[in-house]
């Protein structure tokens, strides 16, 4: 599959979203055009506005979709990662959007069978490189360990937001890290791991408190489930050989022991 070319079709639709989103529906089984953008939406895809439409031009202006379309066939040769659809569209930076990097230039959203990327102008081209990895690794985490989404757990989720950034120091190095890796200091993650997470590891993808523990909100530090994970994910490859690959498939229970 590799890059859709949504700039042909952000060419027609790009005041009509929704309409747009139509040609998503064989992608999503069973959810109509409206349901996918208000998804979509949610991880930082654009809403019609001036901002987005400069967005796009500056995406048209860099060649964005040969440029991942490069990116993606580096890294699933090199990590042999399923051949999934990528879809680009222009980034909503203009909302206050909490974004999964908490970066209004980029972000992203994956499934086991498909990945996007809502991106704007980027000055260096390591940055589109660095959401890349993170949401690829994603999908092939998704892809091996083919489990139902209802069934991951919060500590699923703490180690595959982990395990991506991870990845990302890897192959793009520290200066491409989130915000978020940085955000808390080892004692602090301690206490919060012990005060919010350690008991609460169990609870399954679509029940309460599965968010609120990941994104952080009310009570709960932000951030903090992919600020834990990063650590948790660190202090396991001080002490382990580290492969990308072998990553996909570690269970997630291994990265606590």
């Amino acid at each position: 599959m590799g890059i859709i070319r949504t700039d042909q079709w952000l060419k027609e639709e790009f005041d009509r979203p929704t309409k747009l989103c139509e040609r998503l529906c064989p992608y999503f089984k069973g959810q109509k055009a409206k349901e996918i953008y208000n998804q979509l939406m949610g991880f930082g895809m654009y809403r019609p506005s001036r901002s987005a439409y400069s967005n796009l031009n500056d995406m048209v202006d860099q060649n964005v979709w040969e440029k991942v379309e490069v990116i993606f066939r580096k890294y699933k040769n090199k990590w042999n990662g399923p051949d999934v659809p990528v879809f680009l569209f222009p980034v909503d930076n203009q909302s206050g959007f909490f974004f999964r990097r908490e970066e209004k230039r980029k972000a992203g959203v994956s499934f086991p069978d498909k990945m996007f990327l809502f991106l704007a102008h980027l000055e260096d081209p390591k940055e589109m490189e660095a959401i890349f990895i993170h949401e690829y690794h994603h999908v092939c985490r998704l892809s091996m360990l083919n489990k139902k989404m209802e069934d991951y757990t919060l500590l699923d989720s703490i180690v595959i937001e982990g395990l991506a950034e991870y990845a990302v120091l890897k192959h793009c190095g520290k200066e491409y890290l989130a915000n978020w890796c940085r955000m808390y200091t080892e004692k602090e993650l301690t206490n919060f791991w012990d005060r919010y997470l350690k008991k609460q590891l169990s609870i399954k993808k679509n029940e309460r408190g599965h968010d609120e523990l990941l994104f952080g909100g009310g009570r709960v530090p932000k951030l903090l489930g992919y600020a834990a994970g990063y650590n948790v994910v660190g202090k396991f490859y001080e002490k382990h050989h580290y492969s990308t690959k072998l990553s996909f498939t570690i269970p997630a229970a291994k990265y606590i022991k």
